[in-house]
């Protein structure tokens, strides 16, 4: 069966006749090319049952926003609310051709904000639910939330493009930390699921697959990203998030955590990271399971004592250069049953002043 063309259209459609009908989902079935981003109102389930919506070549779009997303007039005081989007049956979201829009581009000689290449994007929403997706060949981040809170996000599946370019030209779909191919990557920091700053009470659960960057990442910085969708009244930062059973083969990061310039994160539980690269055929080795900070200087500074605190890690299972690493003022860390294998080669990485912490001897 072939895609069926300006999906987003119909969609789109199907989506509008039942609100405006009073009726708060919609089942879509089938395989369509989609060519605009798909709105989803507040109130409004989503439901798509055996379908594979792969985006048109050459588009500049998200498959899904919520309505009020980028709409800054709205505060967090005026959300959109109890949005979901559930897959049935083995649902795909599938980036494409790639569009050659990355960060290093992003906003130049024309074109858009790098954020329009997120398959989901929503911001400003209040209790949201995402589950029963695979979502493949990502052209960055495959899902991206901004100021959004009381959330669930689980039994998510992920395949990221894997290909590299060197400098002759030769194209290779597998990504080696051992032979340094990192500048090669086509297609760069095609993470899973990230959290930006306004996002707290949410649970991330059944997470597998495969991500060329970080398979969940929480990154509470004041960028580019915020001044285009974080409403006024959000938190400046990330608090009150589990994540639990992530099981991906990560070529950054399983699970990041990151916070400067100001920004606070708190109250954070990472229960169950497996370390799922062995034998994988997109990569050979993760460089961390858990990268919580950064030497690296993204935000005006880095997080001072207060800001980045509570924060439990448990049950990871590593075979990355580095199973737990650590940077910046952390206060209330908490590491237990941190195991490194198939020459794991550090299990705990610490460049961290700790501040009434627990690290397992």
């Amino acid at each position: 069966m072939d895609f069926i063309k300006n999906g987003g259209e119909i969609i789109q459609r199907e989506i509008d006749k039942a609100a405006e009908g009073g009726i708060n989902s919609a089942v879509i079935e089938g395989k369509y090319e989609i060519e605009k981003t798909v709105i989803i109102p507040s109130g409004f389930h989503l439901i798509l049952r055996r379908c594979h919506l792969r985006l048109a070549e050459n588009t500049f779009c998200n498959i899904f926003r919520n309505a009020k997303c980028g709409d800054l007039s709205f505060g967090a005081d005026d959300p959109d609310t109890d949005i979901s989007i559930t897959g049935e049956g083995g649902a795909v979201l599938d980036g494409g051709v790639y569009n050659g829009l990355g960060e290093r581009n992003s906003l130049k000689d024309g074109r858009p904000h790098i954020s329009v290449n997120n398959l989901i994007l929503m911001a400003n929403v209040e209790r949201f639910e995402i589950s029963g997706l695979r979502l493949i060949n990502q052209r960055w981040w495959a899902m991206n939330f901004i100021g959004c809170r009381r959330g669930k996000i689980y039994n998510v599946d992920f395949c990221s493009d894997s290909t590299a370019v060197s400098d002759d030209g030769t194209k290779s779909s597998y990504l080696s930390r051992e032979k340094g191919s990192y500048e090669d990557i086509m297609i760069k920091n095609s993470d899973g699921i990230d959290l930006r700053c306004g996002c707290h009470d949410i649970i991330i659960d059944r997470i597998t697959g495969f991500t060329q960057d970080d398979s969940v990442a929480l990154t509470a910085l004041s960028g580019t990203l915020e001044q285009m969708y974080l409403p006024k009244g959000c938190t400046n930062g990330i608090y009150n998030v589990i994540i639990r059973d992530v099981c991906t083969a990560a070529y950054c990061a399983n699970v990041r955590l990151l916070n400067q310039g100001g920004t606070i994160l708190k109250n954070i539980l990472i229960d169950g990271v497996m370390d799922a690269s062995k034998d994988s055929p997109y990569m050979d080795r993760g460089e961390h399971s858990v990268r919580i900070g950064d030497a690296h200087l993204y935000g005006s500074r880095h997080s001072e004592e207060g800001e980045t605190c509570d924060i439990t890690v448990r049950n990871v299972y590593s075979r990355a250069i580095c199973s737990v690493s650590l940077s910046g003022v952390i206060k209330g860390l908490r590491c237990e049953n941190i195991v490194g294998f198939d020459g794991c080669g550090e299990l705990i990485r610490n460049k961290a002043n700790l501040l009434d912490s627990y690290l397992p001897q």
